[in-house]
């Protein structure tokens, strides 16, 4: 039986929730296209995968296209593995 505590804490947020959910099934995302699935603020999206980034889960790439700054995600092996494994855990919880 699983117990609520397995479930991975970094995945707790909706937003988080959203972003590797986005990035599970797309290689590269920019921010503006992030930002407009999930419905949330710049800070919100910001703050939200610097964390998932620090965890090691997803990967921030900023460049310059012509002079305006870009920035995209994708998920790291790691962060798929994870993720993965919450869904996992999620479903075992659900009793399926």
């Amino acid at each position: 039986m699983i117990k609520v505590n397995q479930l991975n804490k970094e995945f707790e947020s909706r937003v988080r929730l959203g972003i590797m959910s986005v990035l599970m099934v797309n290689d590269w995302v920019d921010f503006t296209e992030m930002k407009g699935l999930l419905d949330v603020t710049d800070g919100n999206l910001a703050s939200h995968s610097t964390a998932l980034e620090k965890a090691g889960y997803i990967e921030i790439k900023k460049e310059f296209v012509g002079k305006k700054p870009k920035t995209s995600y994708r998920v790291t092996n790691s962060g798929r593995q994870a993720f993965s494994e919450h869904l996992n855990a999620l479903e075992k919880l659900l009793g399926r």
